[in-house]
């Protein structure tokens, strides 16, 4: 074999160095490439109280386990020679088009995980063109989350109290603040069982005994944002300083009723959307009720445990219910690949929580956008290689859900 030592002019087309990134965090956020791997850094910047209240569940967390097998169950069926140069990720989702079929659910305690809580995730999600959920136990006010993010598409997601007028009252405050949807969440007769938080003395604010300081020392970034920015404090209470179930239990209400539903609807000018629905005969008396969506969740398998799975429940509930109401998901979703399932099984729209503040703990703002960004590529991919180009050309006939449970 002949050999001669290489040309300059022939090594510099494959000697390109990439330009350095000066930032760790947009470092940090470029190597993550599913949400997976940003779990993975959020877990390492996050003190470990903080991170398992966003990473548990109920009890054994088994309905959080068996929500992400479903997903991980599903065999897709492609359609070939297709034209999929162009894909449209939009549609239609209660009155006005989103840019892509999934939004931010709504999150407690938001700025306990990252600083810039709900603020990221609401300017986030209107940069993104999708809707931004505000929970009532959010740590940014709605006329904060308001103007941060004037353009978003603004959700408020309601727990009825055991003080009516209280909980009526930010359902006033959100409808003057233009939030355009209400998510009355119905799963919370009382908190679930969260054992990771009670290990972990989980309170607000952190309780800072010896373990929590030894968790926190190699962690300096996150207690630096959290002791140099806004003290935490709720959007919708004054204070506390008891553990987190035993807040939720105190405020609660565990007498909602249908009753209640319908009176809710009517003081709310908006679209109203079911928050907790799991079985078929709720969703059917949901929308007997007029309202304008249900949501199928159980709530991240963070109350009741071996509940059913959102996904498993979909197909049934979309054929009862899916002429007269939107059908909504949340719980398991953890890539774009999983939001075109659920819409292929017939769901008109998802919700992510946990995805969503993953990246907010690896890298705030940038860290959310992170996220959408590496899902909405994820979704694009999917529908191109199932062969389709609009979210309405997906069917059951595209997805297998191979299922490990069946009922005896």
């Amino acid at each position: 074999m002949k050999r001669q030592l290489p040309k300059r002019r022939d090594l510099a087309p494959l000697l390109k160095f990439k330009e350095p990134t000066w930032s760790a965090r947009e470092r940090r956020l470029a190597k993550a490439l599913t949400v997976d791997d940003l779990r993975r850094i959020a877990r390492r910047r996050t003190p470990k109280a903080a991170f398992d209240y966003t990473d548990g569940a109920a009890d054994g967390e088994v309905s959080l386990s068996r929500a992400r097998e479903a997903f991980a169950d599903v065999e897709f069926r492609p359609a070939i020679l297709r034209d999929v140069s162009e894909v449209d990720t939009s549609r239609e989702v209660l009155g006005a088009r989103v840019a892509l079929p999934f939004g931010i659910a709504p999150t407690g305690f938001t700025r306990m995980m990252q600083s810039e809580g709900e603020i990221a995730g609401a300017t986030a999600a209107a940069a993104a063109g999708i809707p931004y959920s505000l929970s009532t136990m959010g740590t940014t006010s709605i006329e904060d989350v308001a103007a941060a993010a004037p353009g978003g598409r603004n959700w408020f997601q309601l727990y009825m109290w055991k003080d009516r007028d209280r909980s009526m009252a930010l359902v006033d405050r959100a409808a003057k603040a233009g939030f355009d949807t209400l998510l009355v969440t119905v799963d919370v007769p009382v908190a679930g069982a969260r054992l990771r938080d009670v290990r972990n003395g989980m309170t607000i604010p952190p309780t800072l005994s010896a373990r929590t300081v030894a968790n926190a020392i190699p962690r300096p970034a996150w207690w630096f944002d959290f002791l140099t920015t806004e003290p935490l404090a709720f959007a919708s209470l004054d204070s506390w300083s008891g553990t987190v179930a035993d807040l939720l239990d105190t405020m609660f209400d565990p007498t909602v009723t249908y009753d209640d539903l319908a009176w809710i609807k009517e003081q709310w000018p908006g679209k109203v959307v079911v928050k907790g629905v799991q079985t078929v005969d709720d969703a059917r008396r949901c929308a007997d009720v007029g309202v304008d969506a249900v949501l199928l969740s159980n709530h991240g398998g963070r109350q009741l445990d071996r509940a059913p799975v959102p996904f498993h429940l979909l197909p049934e509930v979309v054929k009862a219910v899916g002429s007269d109401v939107e059908v909504h998901l949340d719980t398991g979703i953890m890539s774009g690949q999983d939001v075109v399932a659920a819409v292929a099984q017939g769901a008109t729209f998802t919700l992510i929580g946990r995805a969503y503040l993953y990246g907010l703990m690896a890298g705030g703002r940038e860290g959310v956008d992170r996220t959408i960004e590496i899902m909405r590529g994820q979704v694009e991919r999917t529908m191109r290689l199932l062969g389709v180009r609009t979210l309405d050309e997906l069917t059951p006939d595209h997805v297998v859900p191979l299922r490990r449970l069946t009922p005896r």
